[in-house]
């Protein structure tokens, strides 16, 4: 369990580096316990790579990684690194290639058409491959990110009401650049996927009670993120 962890490093120090860093570790080893191996002999795509810390976290097993986002913006360390640019919102993710394990982390929430990400994510997975997904769900008491737990107003006045009432920006819109997903939705998309299986599940930031995300309507409250192994069969 971290989750006691990012809270006391996130109220000292705010999401810095290695805020990050200790959320990439935790999810690795987990990644590790289900049986996923990190190694040289392994392709990774770090998909939505942000500043690249998951990535680089793996680069550092020897994997062969790739990064890839709508904007290059990983860190000096990966200066030399393989880059893709992409909007997964428009552009086909067909040709980003295919990998052994693709890394989607905090990204999903992002998406404005998270079933078309859902429908095509097996174009970039080796038979056999893995896809790590992590992500905010919208009634999760973090779903509304910075203006939480105003999301819980709603996702047309919610974030308003924050305004009024917070001195600190707001870096998120509903539906602009955050848009609410919910687990059972996720689970009924994936099911319906030819092709996909959810190997684990579990919420991210407390894996040992992943029973949670067995009980429909209470999961989509009480696991502030939901992490998934996903495989693509054959």
């Amino acid at each position: 369990m971290i989750i006691h962890r990012l809270i006391l490093q996130h109220l000292k120090h705010r999401d810095d580096s290695d805020f990050y860093v200790l959320q990439a570790e935790d999810a690795i080893q987990w990644l590790e316990r289900s049986g996923v191996t990190f190694n040289s002999g392994v392709t990774v795509l770090d998909l939505g790579c942000g500043h690249g810390i998951f990535g680089l976290q793996l680069a550092k097993r020897g994997c062969q990684l790739t990064f890839a986002d709508e904007f290059d913006t990983p860190p000096p360390e990966l200066s030399g690194s393989r880059f893709l640019k992409i909007n997964l919102d428009v552009d086909d993710i067909a040709g980003l290639g295919k990998y052994d394990v693709v890394i989607c982390s905090n990204v999903y929430e992002h998406l404005s058409k998270p079933d078309r990400f859902i429908e095509n994510v097996g174009k970039i997975l080796n038979p056999g491959g893995k896809l790590f997904l992590s992500w905010t769900n919208w009634l999760s008491i973090w779903g509304g990110h910075e203006f939480s737990p105003f999301h819980y107003l709603g996702s047309q006045r919610g974030h308003l009401i924050y305004d009024k009432i917070a001195k600190n920006p707001r870096k998120h819109t509903p539906y602009q650049n955050l848009f609410p997903t919910y687990i059972g939705a996720t689970f009924k998309k994936i099911r319906a996927t030819p092709g996909l299986k959810v190997l684990k599940m579990a919420p991210r930031y407390y894996p040992e009670f992943a029973f949670i995300l067995r009980i429909p309507v209470l999961r989509e409250f009480l696991a502030w993120n939901c992490a998934l192994l996903i495989t693509r069969e054959g």
